[in-house]
């Protein structure tokens, strides 16, 4: 979601982070993944959680065969680009727009030919023209490591009620950091049940899966 600026002599943990390309298997596809750290920043590296949903997803937990699907703050657009390939029927893959010619660039070099009309990018700004999705027309609403900026919380919570019906699956891969991101699970759990599906310990990432709290029907 966010784009932040450039900064010379990464940490070694980050340094994969500033090499131009990442390579992946998912769904018996070869992936290579371009990243530009110095020109979009977190918007343009594969983090983790992307990885760690990916493998959730290819375990089929989740039908994405003739759905709908929809991913935020795509960045690279890995996580968007496995769901096509693993069969959903239609995944369009959002950021916003100064991270969308990179974004594009990844899924048309990565997509065969035939299943490219399947997929569209479009810019999405959490919160903002929300009318130009359709409301509750999404059957699986994805987002890896989009939870991490406080300023952005209820922007996503309403993007999130917007794009779900009642029958909705959201996905969100995180690495817990900071009290803040657990700030935002309670938040969700305000309006969406939320269960752990999932966790890497390796990489230490979550999946969590939730659906809309239905109505309350006064007695």
């Amino acid at each position: 979601m966010a784009l932040v600026p450039y900064v010379e002599n990464p940490l070694p943990a980050l340094s994969k982070l500033h090499n131009s390309s990442a390579q992946f298997r998912f769904a018996n596809h070869d992936l290579h993944l371009t990243q530009d750290w110095k020109k979009l920043g977190v918007a343009a590296v594969v983090w983790d959680a992307a990885v760690v949903m990916c493998i959730y997803l290819e375990m089929g937990k989740v039908e994405l065969k003739g759905k709908e699907v929809i991913e935020l703050g795509a960045g690279t657009g890995l996580v968007g680009i496995v769901a096509a390939l693993l069969g959903a029927k239609r995944v369009t893959i959002t950021d916003r727009e100064p991270a969308l010619d990179f974004l594009s660039a990844n899924v048309k070099a990565n997509l065969p030919q035939d299943s490219e009309g399947s997929v569209a990018v479009s810019e999405l700004t959490w919160g903002e023209g929300l009318e130009r999705y359709t409301a509750g027309g999404y059957d699986v609403v994805l987002g890896a490591d989009i939870v991490y900026l406080e300023d952005t919380f209820v922007p996503l919570l309403q993007t999130l009620e917007h794009l779900c019906s009642d029958t909705s699956v959201v996905l969100l891969a995180c690495k817990i950091r900071y009290k803040r991101d657990t700030d935002f699970l309670s938040m969700l759990k305000q309006r969406f049940t939320v269960e752990e599906v999932y966790y890497d310990k390796q990489r230490d990432i979550h999946v969590y899966k939730s659906w809309k709290v239905p109505p309350r029907k006064d007695l």
